[in-house]
């Protein structure tokens, strides 16, 4: 049986139909155990040279190089979908001041993925986890710390009842950005950078807050944001992917260090 989309009615909020787009997607299957300890392509979309190998059963289970964030929607009063971001703080020892989703390393604790995204929003920025409705669990993504990164999708569906409270050690800094910002071209550009010996291309979006503070919107944030915005609006980017690495040596590269 399928999953129906519903139309739109009238009195439907757009926030409820673009949960049950989420509800209705299905992540790719897990590669047969045949394939275990090589590199497994998907030529979808730009989103899949960051999907790790999933049959690497050391990898996936390892408690410590797992972790979870929260891709937060809620509506805004202009009716666009948007997501809630932090910036972190400089005082961290890992991308101190970068822009991210709240999240973190899932402990031992935690019962699954949304667990730990639920757990992480609530220490980092005050969001109780009675107040997000999960509705979905994207693909991991791997980061350059070699941590699987699983995006939990949640709905806010009243931005009302969400009093803000930042914890200073990890968050200096907190706003909101429309979704479907991460589909548009005016405010995305490709940066070269380098990680170790191996140089790759990175997703940036400069975004301006109505109230004049600037944010970069970059790297495993911008990714899962963009892979957020196509499944919900069901499109692909405006931009190209032309630009972006082939992930292959990465992935021997990660696949030699779990190994070892």
């Amino acid at each position: 049986m399928g999953c129906e989309i519903k139309e739109r009615r009238p009195d439907d909020e757009k926030i409820q139909v673009f949960a049950q787009r989420l509800r209705c997607y299905l992540p790719p299957p897990l590669p047969p155990p045949s394939l275990k300890g090589k590199t497994v392509e998907n030529d979808t979309d730009e989103y899949n040279a960051n999907v790790i190998n999933s049959s690497n059963e050391h990898f996936v289970s390892g408690g410590k190089r797992r972790a979870a964030v929260l891709v937060c929607l809620f509506e805004g009063t202009g009716g666009d979908l948007r997501v809630i971001l932090t910036k972190r703080s400089m005082n961290l020892s890992s991308h101190p001041g970068e822009v991210a989703l709240p999240g973190g390393k899932k402990e031992e604790g935690d019962a699954d993925d949304s667990a730990t995204a639920l757990r992480e929003a609530m220490e980092e920025i005050g969001l109780h986890p009675a107040l997000i409705h999960v509705v979905a669990n994207l693909e991991p993504f791997i980061s350059q710390h070699q941590l699987i990164v699983v995006p939990v999708v949640g709905l806010l569906p009243r931005i009302g009842d969400f009093k803000p409270s930042l914890n200073p050690d990890e968050v200096d800094a907190i706003f909101d950005a429309p979704l479907e910002m991460f589909l548009k071209e005016d405010r995305h550009r490709f940066e070269e950078r380098e990680w170790g010996h191996w140089r790759y291309t990175s997703h940036i979006f400069d975004f301006e807050t109505e109230e004049g503070d600037s944010f970069l919107i970059a790297g495993l944030t911008a990714s899962i944001l963009i892979r957020t915005a196509s499944r919900i609006y069901q499109r692909s980017p405006a931009f190209s992917d032309q630009r972006l690495p082939d992930f292959q040596r990465l992935q021997k590269t990660l696949d030699s260090v779990v190994v070892s």
